[in-house]
């Protein structure tokens, strides 16, 4: 049975909770070679695979019959994976197309991820995560996903759990790859190829040398190519009344206005469209403003239609491992990963206010005319929200870079087990703009020369005018940033005394980091070469941190097993260059973890661990300047509040408001406890099946107030309301603030499963898989409190997700000779989705009684065909949703630019036809 490590075992394991939850099934009779393994989650070398230890193992086979093309694309559809960070919110944020992992929702913060083992230098601008674009797939070999946190081994800060990706060793010959993939309907190809070389054999040449180099291509899929994606301004049906969700924006072209009069807290701010008033009519690409008010007579502009669901980038990642005997009883080795991540993203037409001060050409021409002669004589100026089309869309391109090497030595000496190793890992990326951002002297020469009018239809410039713009455009970097990780680690296990169920093994081991992470802003982004830009803060973090760990493996009977780890960490205060000083405290603290396992006869095992977690905040949670961030993802009206305090701070109508983000130097570590209970069931070599419960409770959590809750109770979070200097037009106007708090509890619970199935019949070999997450618990405390609970389970939460309760994938695989023919259906349920209030068709207003919408299951089939042409070549056909689902309607307002619907949690390809080969020399 599977408990004696036969390759039928092994391969079962393999399928559990996998993605497509295959393996070879000719493999299913072969014996194999007993010998001792590191599994993730431990330090001990082990026989058996099965441990105490819930590990879902992916193999090379199933990577490649998922058709994934990324990292991401493979990790992020595993069931146990929510709460990840995907590659289309590069739309409308700086992250560069960063993708992390998040095992149970917890959050990318808490997943470790790991490269043979060790860590990576994280993403600089998120703190803890790493951006799986960093690691290569063509080299990987397979990867172990550790669902239970808590590490003794990596890391007290590994509370969700562990991502281990093992990349390929002592391999010989020389292969090539190459893979297409082509949607049905238009844009988002991409393609790549590899080749991967070898040679030399570690056991009886004494070393092996490896390379392998990946080139990636995605082309750019465009809103107006998706039907569900095309526009902002979304008629719908709920419960028979008829509405339209109105996301358009109100900087528009020709240019809205927006005029303050003397004493604002009696005069209140109105606004309008000058073309409108002129025309009776919105002009082209705009339409009346759904949200105006007795105040405002707003045209807005349809953005969505101009942004991306899918950027354009390229990628290239190469590998290189080397390995040597020394001796016996000693192997040196060294790897080098290196890679380049070019992404370019594209969202609407910058948005942007121009000063029209009182007595202007521009005033008397589209003000004035419009104001009532109370009006003209209370006036103080007025404000253009202008959308500037003419200047194209807003391109940022961002370059990422990373290099991580690994040299060390393995070694057997006097009983021990030994592995130590020297990491330098770099994360670097450099954000250019590449179109739509204007030249702050160039633009403002057009505006007191009158060459160019905000307040005038697009297209309808000059052609000297055109020329202008097109030597306003800037063009150029506006910020670099870096993390540097540099780590040492020694660990060493061995056989120690004997038990009735054999011998006991302990391990024991330490490792030291130094993080800096460092972001500069270049000269054009702090000396205003960009028209109503702020630039982004520039920091020089770094901080040390140590660690020790010890870890007792105890067969206390034949099929009882019993082991105890402990940790402890410390991490010193930030250091922070520029300011020359330190930010925060030292902070420490010893963790636990202790597991059973226990097999009553060879077909069962029972399985449970406790364990206790810690974890710092990140070094810009701690020590971030206060800085511009962007604007709020909903608009609002001026709470009532912070309008009594000061009402010319207020914007007329329904607006987004400015949005600021810094640090808090007094945040202390976050604390976790967990468990799982678990067990599998094997009744035959062909059958498997197996569940665990886990549950993880969070406490000191570090959490930041949501803008809904913020503007929904101004005086409650009165500290994150400040005034905003807008660098375009000198204004002054309510910004909130984003900044972490300690106060934070939660509580996630939930079940693995996986059920498993492997026959041979005359046809062929049959395999079939059915696995997923069940989640019982998605509890947390609304920012600001530690008692008043809410929850994201099959809703959209205050947190801008859902937490999905079920999630599962359904295999099955036929292998009939040389072709396998395999069918995925991936499922996950509905939910109720963000509040909001749209505008009702009948009553002409938008409701005040907010509505959710129920968002219907969500279900996927794919297909993938692969014919081994000859035992060098094979070749795979597939069909990703086979059926052409459509992301269903939403109503969110987060997580990029997209409107009308959530593509973290939906296919937005539609359907796609991929093809790849692999040919071995």
């Amino acid at each position: 049975m599977f408990f004696k490590e036969k390759t039928g075992v092994r391969s079962v394991r393999m399928a559990i909770g996998l993605l497509a939850g295959l393996v070879g099934a000719n493999a299913l009779a072969q014996e194999q070679v007993i010998q001792r393994v590191e599994i993730t989650g431990s330090a001990i070398k082990r026989i058996q695979r099965e441990g105490a230890l819930p590990v879902q193992v992916i193999s090379k086979e199933t990577i490649a019959r998922t058709g994934a093309t990324t990292v991401s694309d493979l990790v992020q559809k595993l069931p146990a994976m929510q709460g990840f960070t995907i590659e289309a919110i590069a739309a409308g944020t700086n992250s560069g197309g960063r993708t992390t992992a998040s095992i149970h929702d917890l959050g990318g913060a808490y997943t470790l991820v790991l490269l043979n083992g060790r860590r990576l230098a994280p993403l600089q601008d998120s703190g803890s995560s790493v951006n799986l674009n960093s690691i290569p797939l063509s080299a990987v070999e397979r990867v172990e996903v550790l669902t239970d946190g808590a590490s003794a081994l990596y890391g007290a800060d590994a509370i969700a759990g562990v991502i281990n990706f093992i990349l390929k060793k002592n391999y010989q010959g020389l292969s090539v790859d190459a893979g297409y993939v082509h949607p049905e309907h238009e844009g988002g190809k991409s393609a790549n190829a590899s080749i991967t070389g070898g040679f030399g054999d570690l056991d009886t040449d004494g070393y092996n040398v490896l390379m392998t180099y990946r080139h990636d291509e995605q082309r750019q899929l465009k809103a107006p190519q998706r039907r569900f994606a095309q526009t902002a301004y979304i008629p719908f049906t709920h419960e028979g009344v008829n509405y339209i969700y109105d996301r358009t924006s109100t900087s528009t072209v020709p240019a809205n206005a927006t005029v303050s009069f003397t004493n604002p807290a009696v005069n209140k701010g109105i606004g309008f469209n000058p073309f409108q008033k002129k025309n009776g009519q919105c002009a082209e690409l705009n339409v009346p403003y759904l949200s105006n008010d007795a105040l405002t007579n707003f045209c807005s502009f349809d953005f969505a239609a101009t942004v991306e669901i899918i950027p354009e980038s390229k990628r290239d990642t190469f590998f290189s491992s080397g390995r040597v005997k020394l001796g016996e009883n000693a192997v040196a080795f060294a790897d080098l990963s290196l890679g380049r991540f070019d992404l370019t993203a594209r969202i609407a037409a910058n948005p942007v206010n121009v000063s029209i001060p009182k007595g202007t050409p521009l005033y008397t021409q589209y003000i004035q005319p419009y104001l009532t002669p109370a009006q003209q004589e209370l006036a103080t100026g007025a404000v253009a929200q202008f959308r500037a089309v003419d200047w194209g869309t807003r391109d940022s391109q961002t370059i990422t870079d990373v290099r991580h090497l690994v040299a060390g030595v393995e070694a057997n000496a006097y009983g021990w087990d030994l592995n130590s190793a020297v990491t330098l890992s770099k994360y670097k990326i450099n954000e250019k703009y590449t179109g739509g951002y204007m030249l702050n002297t160039e633009f403002r020469a057009m505006l007191t020369n009158r060459t160019f009018d905000p307040f005038a239809p697009s297209g309808s410039q000059s052609e000297a005018t055109k020329t202008l713009i097109q030597n306003s455009l800037f063009k150029g970097s506006i910020r670099e940033a870096y993390s540097d990780m540099k780590g040492f680690d020694l660990r060493g296990s061995r056989e120690v005394f004997e038990l009735p169920g054999g011998t006991a093994s302990v391990a024991v081991g330490a490792d030291y980091r130094e993080l800096q992470q460092v972001q500069t802003a270049t000269a054009a982004a702090k000396t205003g070469t960009i028209y109503a830009f702020s630039a982004p803060a520039e920091n020089d973090y770094t901080r040390e941190s140590t660690g020790a760990f010890a870890e007792l493996a105890l067969p206390v009977m034949k099929n009882l097993e019993m082991t105890a780890a402990v940790r402890w960490d410390k991490y010193s205060a930030v250091e922070d260059a520029l300011l020359n000083t330190k930010v925060g405290e030292s902070q420490d603290a010893s963790t636990y973890k202790v597991t059973a396992r226990w097999s009553p006869t060879q077909q069962v095992l029972l399985r449970a661990s406790y364990g206790t977690g810690f974890r710092v905040a990140d070094q810009d949670s701690i020590a971030g300047k206060i800085v511009s961030a962007g604007f709020t993802a909903g608009s609002y009206t001026c709470p009532p509040a912070l309008e009594a305090e000061n009402a010319g701070f207020c914007r007329p109508g329904k607006a987004q408001y400015d949005v600021k983000r810094g640090g808090n130097p007094n945040l202390s570590p976050e604390e976790s406890e967990q468990f799982t209970i678990g067990f599998r069931i094997e009744p035959s070599n062909s059958v498997t099946f197996g569940a665990d419960l886990w549950d993880v409770r969070m406490t000191n959590q570090v959490s930041a107030v949501s803008e809904i809750q913020a503007f929904a109770d101004p005086a409650k979070f009165r500290q994150l309301f400040s005034s905003f200097t807008n660098p375009a037009t000198g204004e002054l106007k309510w910004s909130f603030l984003q900044a972490p708090i300690n106060i934070g509890r939660s509580h996630y619970r939930g079940i693995d499963w996986d059920f498993t199935v492997g026959e041979k019949y005359s046809f062929g070999k049959l395999s079939v898989n059915v696995n997923g997450t069940h989640m019982l618990k998605a509890d947390y405390t609304t920012p600001g409190t530690d008692n008043v609970w809410t929850d994201s389970l099959d809703r959209y939460g205050i947190n801008n997700a859902v937490t999905f309760r079920n999630i599962a994938r359904f295999t099955a695989a036929l292998e009939t000779g040389k072709m396998v023919n395999s069918l995925t259906l991936n499922y996950r349920n509905g939910y109720t989705d963000a509040a909001a209030n749209p505008y009702n068709v009948a009553t002409k207003a938008n409701i005040t009684q907010a509505i959710r919408l129920q968002v219907p299951s969500y279900s996927t089939i794919d297909y993938q065909g692969k014919y081994n042409i000859s035992k060098k070549w094979d070749v795979r056909l597939g069909v990703k949703n086979l059926m052409d689902k459509e992301p269903p309607l939403s109503l969110r307002t987060s997580s990029g630019h997209q409107v009308g619907y959530d593509p973290r949690y939906a296919d937005t390809m539609g359907r796609t036809l991929y093809l790849n080969s692999s040919y071995t020399f």
